[in-house]
């Protein structure tokens, strides 16, 4: 372990973002009855340009309004190349009430645009008197925002969550496939005539995973564009899941219990996690640093691990 400690992440549940156009008033009662941990309302990709003002407009009765629970609320601002943020970022913050908790800053490609936003969201904070300081989340959606993904993730203090962007982050990189997540058909090995697929978005998460858990921020797997598919949906969160990342958006209500089903730990995993834990509490009291569990090796490090499991039930449970 470095001598530099990991900071953890917000302890706060996470297991799915949902996400809702700002234009749709229809839509806010029934995001903020969903079981979804976060709320995302969006001012960017899904409102068009001539609906920006009345979305904002929207989004800051909704806020002051609608009983949100206890839901992480976020605003999706629009993004810092576009004339829109700096109103939405004003506008947000004078108007709407506390009860708002995040800005989502999508797009960002550098540290520099976290301190862009940071600046005058204090200025207001500051000016207006608040007292709830508003957090950070941002999206991963271009190829130099991987690039300078750690140094985003130390941009500010009020950063507290990250995701990919897979559609964005495809287009900027290149990428021959209009697919939003999952498998591409053409991202295959082939040995002896068979195919076999891998995860073509697998080391970008890891380099989120890594930013975020280095920095103490929660990483999360963004949209899974089939919202038929619900068998590819629980593939790819599974895989999010066990490469560190806490939840995954929605983009679709069905996707809701998707999320919650895959990033809950399961009874059996929670069961396991203790019997490791009262394992190594009885190796421990032997003298001994490490002992065998269901015919395999645990130690210390299988301790921080059994965890890891055990506090994220215990977290999810009392919200």
């Amino acid at each position: 372990m470095s001598f530099r400690l990991q900071p953890p992440a917000p302890a706060r549940p996470n297991r799915c973002q949902l996400f809702g156009p700002g234009s749709n008033t229809k839509l806010f009662e029934k995001m903020a009855a969903s079981a979804a941990d976060v709320v995302n309302i969006d001012l960017e990709d899904s409102v068009a340009p001539s609906d920006k003002d009345i979305a904002r407009k929207n989004t800051i009765e909704a806020i002051n309004t609608v009983d949100w629970g206890k839901k992480t609320l976020s605003v999706r601002i629009n993004s810092l190349d576009s004339p829109f943020w700096y109103r939405d970022v004003v506008e947000l913050l004078e108007n709407a009430s506390e009860r708002l908790d995040q800005i989502m800053i999508p797009k960002v490609g550098c540290g520099a645009d976290i301190y862009a936003v940071d600046a005058l969201v204090t200025a207001i904070e500051a000016a207006k008197g608040r007292k709830k300081r508003i957090a950070f989340e941002v999206i991963i959606e271009s190829a130099a925002g991987i690039a300078h993904v750690e140094e985003i993730a130390a941009a500010s203090p009020r950063l507290e969550a990250m995701s990919l962007g897979a559609a964005d982050f495809a287009a900027s990189m290149g990428m021959q496939t209009t697919g939003i997540g999952g498998t591409q058909e053409d991202y295959y090995m082939l040995r002896e005539g068979q195919r076999y697929w891998s995860d073509p978005w697998h080391w970008a998460q890891t380099a989120i995973v890594a930013a975020c858990r280095t920095h103490g921020l929660l990483p999360v797997d963004g949209p899974f564009g089939d919202f038929s598919d619900d068998e590819g949906f629980r593939a790819q969160a599974r895989r999010s899941a066990t490469l560190g990342m806490v939840g995954k958006w929605a983009i679709h209500p069905k996707q809701i219990a998707l999320a919650n089903e895959i990033f809950t730990p399961s009874e059996a995993a929670v069961q396991e996690a203790r019997e490791i834990l009262k394992a190594m509490e009885e190796a421990k009291a032997r003298g001994e640093g490490a002992t065998t569990y269901k015919g395999r090796l645990v130690d210390i490090a299988s301790i921080k691990q059994a965890e890891v499991i055990v506090k994220q039930s215990e977290m999810i449970a009392g919200q």
